[in-house]
């Protein structure tokens, strides 16, 4: 970096000569560099799928990238994740307020355009640094299934498939290929199950994979068992070969 784009690189409330917020394309870097989380929307409901790399010795029972924010509302995580519990945090008081007010299920969009706005105002203030995750919402409300993501700049985009993290650009063009909106909630599990077989260094176990589904009929939030998942992985690689190399 020139040494003129140094006191840019460090303040957060300035725009460098080109245009640019340094800082919020690291944090959207820091997302770039987090392990693969994957979104699908599909005629039976959602399916959001992440990488959890665990330790030797740890013990992981409890989901670290994918949270539950209402009956009817997932979020998967890339990036830094003590910051996705606390947006997450945030969108659950949001989520349960707006019940109490309006007496009705919230939509994924406002919750999506909520944390975009907390998002942007921690790029507009000195003293502050920008969340550095981004965070795939899927639902589903009136039977309707619905997939936003949002990212450290504050932006919020609805999507039918969206792949974030170490890895995303190859399982996009993956999906783009791959991805029909006629798919079945299994057909969508199995799809984002070899997208993160795609991403993953490890293209064996399912230890690694953490899923949560939102069906259509039913409109809530589940996630789905190890024992679901190993089946979902077992039939995307017979369904998808080319992925294990």
């Amino acid at each position: 970096m020139l040494p003129a784009q140094q006191g840019y690189d460090r303040a957060i409330t300035v725009f460098s000569p080109d245009g640019r917020l340094y800082q919020v394309e690291y944090a959207i870097e820091t997302v770039r560099r987090g392990s693969i989380a994957i979104g699908l929307k599909c005629k039976d409901g959602v399916v959001i799928t992440v990488e959890e790399k665990a330790r030797k010795l740890q013990i992981s029972d409890v989901a670290q990238k994918i949270f539950q924010i209402d009956d009817h509302v997932g979020v998967a995580a890339a990036g830094y994740i003590p910051d996705a519990r606390s947006q997450v945090d945030n969108a659950r008081f949001f989520s349960q307020s707006n019940k109490m007010i309006y007496d009705e299920a919230v939509e994924i969009e406002t919750i999506a355009k909520h944390l975009a706005d907390q998002s942007q105002q921690y790029t507009q203030y000195a003293g502050v640094r920008p969340y550095g995750v981004a965070l795939i919402l899927g639902g589903v409300v009136n039977k309707m299934p619905q997939l936003y993501l949002t990212d450290p700049s504050g932006t919020y985009i609805s999507y039918d498939a969206v792949a974030i993290g170490s890895g995303s650009d190859q399982v996009t063009d993956f999906l783009e290929k791959t991805y029909s909106k006629e798919l079945s909630l299994d057909d969508a599990s199995v799809l984002s199950a070899a997208g993160i077989y795609l991403a993953s260094e490890d293209k064996e176990d399912t230890d690694q994979i953490r899923m949560a589904q939102i069906k259509t009929d039913t409109g809530l939030y589940e996630l789905v068992s190890d024992e679901r998942i190993a089946e979902h992985a077992k039939t995307a690689k017979e369904r998808y070969p080319r992925d294990k190399n």
